[in-house]
Order: C-alpha cells, then sequence, then structure tokens
C-alpha cells in the first residue's frame, strides 16, 4: 500500500524539481535563499511539496487563515471552542499596548479582537515560551482591561457605571512550552481564573488560557484526534501528512484552509520573503531566549561564593554577544 501524499488531495501543490528550478533561476528568489544555509530552507520546500504540512503558526500563515478583518467565523470558531462558548467577533481592536518593545522579541502573532458581548479576547502564538508567563500575561491582560475601561467610560461619559465592562480573555498558544508547564506532565490545557478561597462568587473580569501545543502533540499521537478542540489544535500545530490527511478526512472544514495556504504558496516571491522573515524570527527568538536563561545563571550565581565569579563573567560576556546580535536583527527590521 503507498505512502498518503498530501498532492493526492491538494493537486495545486507542486514538485519539489518545479520549485527548486524556480527559486535558481530567479535572481530574486535566489539571493532570498541564499541569505540563509541552504538546510534552513529544507522545511520550506517540504511544505511547498507536501513533503510535510504547512505550520499554521507561522505569524504569515495564522494571520492569513485566521485574518479576522475579511474572515471573522475562523477565528470566532477558534475563540468558541477553546472558551468553550459561543462567540462572534464584532471588530479587530489596534494593538498599541504599553507592552515593553523588546518583549516583542519572543512573540509571534498578537491578535485582538472584540466579541459582539463587547469582550476583548488577545490571541498569542510563543513559538518559544517567555520566562515569567503568568507575571507578563497578568500585566498584558491588567493593560487590556484599562483601554477597555478607558474606552468606554469616553463613550458613556456621565451614563458610565462599571456594569459596561466585559471580560478580558487571553490566550496564549505555546510551540515550546515554558518549564512551568511542563512539571504537570500531559496537562496541556490550562484555565485560569480568579476564585476566592470561601467560594464567593465575584466578577474580576480577567481569564487565561494557556494552551501547550508540544505537550498536546504528544497525547495526539497516543490516542488521535478525539473532540472538535483536538481537531482545531492538531490544525494548527501538526505537519505529519498522514495526521493532515486523517484530520481533512474527519473534519472536511479544514480542506479548504489548507487549500487557501497552498495556492498562497504558488506565489513563491512573496512566501519566500514571509519564510525568510519567519528563520530571522526565530533566530532572534533564540538568542532572547539564551539571553533570559543565561541572565538566570548569572543572577543565581551572585548569591554564591566567589568560586563562581568567572563563570558570571563568561556568561555576561555571551550575554553581551547575544545583545549585539540581537541590535543587529533591530536594526535590520528598522531599514
Amino acid at each position: 500500500m503507498s505512502k498518503k501524499n498530501l498532492k493526492d488531495y491538494f493537486p495545486v501543490i507542486r514538485t519539489r524539481e518545479e520549485v527548486v528550478n524556480e527559486i535558481q533561476t530567479n535572481p530574486k528568489l535566489k539571493s532570498i535563499y541564499e541569505e540563509h544555509p541552504p538546510e534552513e530552507w529544507e522545511e520550506f520546500i517540504d511544505f511547498c511539496t507536501g513533503v510535510r504540512g504547512v505550520k499554521m503558526l507561522y505569524d504569515s500563515f495564522f494571520k492569513e487563515v485566521f485574518n479576522p478583518e475579511y474572515a471573522p467565523e475562523r477565528l470566532g470558531k477558534l475563540l468558541s471552542i477553546i472558551l468553550g462558548q459561543k462567540v462572534k467577533i464584532l471588530q479587530v481592536l489596534p494593538n498599541d499596548s504599553t507592552r515593553i518593545s523588546d518583549e516583542s522579541a519572543l512573540l509571534v502573532t498578537d491578535i485582538v479582537v472584540e466579541l459582539e458581548d463587547r469582550s476583548i479576547v488577545n490571541v498569542e502564538v510563543q513559538k518559544i515560551g517567555y520566562m515569567f508567563p503568568g507575571e507578563r500575561a497578568a500585566c498584558y491582560s491588567a493593560d487590556l482591561l484599562l483601554r477597555q475601561y478607558k474606552r468606554i467610560r469616553d463613550e458613556k461619559k456621565k451614563l458610565f457605571t462599571y456594569t459596561y465592562i466585559k471580560p478580558v480573555y487571553t490566550i496564549v498558544l505555546f510551540e515550546t512550552s515554558p518549564s512551568e508547564f511542563k512539571r504537570f506532565g500531559k496537562e496541556y490545557f490550562h484555565h485560569v481564573r480568579h476564585q476566592s478561597d470561601t467560594g464567593m462568587e465575584i466578577e474580576l473580569l480577567q481569564e487565561y488560557y494557556f494552551i501547550c501545543l508540544d505537550l498536546f502533540k504528544e497525547k495526539l499521537q497516543n490516542e488521535g484526534v478525539t473532540c472538535d478542540r483536538d481537531a482545531w489544535l492538531a490544525f494548527l500545530c501538526e505537519d505529519d501528512p498522514d495526521v493532515v490527511i486523517d484530520l481533512i478526512t474527519k473534519y472536511p472544514e479544514f480542506k479548504p484552509l489548507y487549500e487557501e495556504v497552498y495556492r498562497l504558496c504558488l506565489n513563491m516571491e512573496d512566501v519566500m520573503g514571509l519564510f525568510s522573515e519567519e528563520l530571522r524570527v526565530l533566530d532572534r527568538n533564540t538568542a532572547q531566549f539564551m539571553i533570559d536563561e543565561m541572565q538566570k545563571e548569572v543572577d543565581k550565581y551572585k548569591f554564591l561564593s566567589q568560586e563562581q565569579g568567572e563563570q558570571i563573567v563568561q556568561k555576561d560576556e555571551q550575554i553581551a554577544r547575544l545583545k549585539e546580535k540581537l541590535k543587529k536583527y533591530e536594526e535590520i527590521n528598522e531599514k
């Protein structure tokens, strides 16, 4: 029995020879290709030719499929599945929060929408989880809540009461989970909300959903897709062709979404530019993550004996080099 091939389901997918030939014969495409080591482009060629499925967590693909401006029903469906209630997107809100600019280094996708009931949802995709995920999520949620308060207070003026303020939901999708979440073993879906120790019910307006897709993939390998939520999470994170084919067989509504991305891949110049930027973001993310990890070690050493002095110096030098690397990335982005 021959192995399943995505091209059998999506005829628009091109062969490896066609893709490689277009890159080599087009000077602009070849120039983009040569910006990164050839091995980094293997993933790109694999999903363009159906050897692997497309990773929907890439910022460009995620925003193409879940664009809340021209396809709000898709993001609305995903949010309904995650929140456990039917929702409808009213509008996209500008993402002009007060978060520290350096914090964007590890953030891949960040979308803020207002729902029909005027509640707010922030959806984030992180390839590498931040340190202090709870603290930073709480700060950003508080910022969104304050923005809502100011906006509604200005709208209602003297008629304003706090009953107009609606919940703020923060949804964080981790491609690689922070260590705090890995301590919970197979648990990949965490819903966090304020709760009184007396059982008193009081609306504090802020809820959080932390979804560990790396841990979900382990569950998927053992149990497969068992519900609608599994299906949507598999669509987001799984690029194994067999899983993709099984998914579109059981849930045909996903097939047009894959088709849309594969048609996007036909515009080689655009999609190569997008993938090149993904590689730069991943490299920058990794550098920032290493800085955070090494800084944590340095801080720990400072409380120990003087014998660790040399290790501190070495870590400080590594951190300085990585920060210089990040500075160069920022200079490239500003051009």
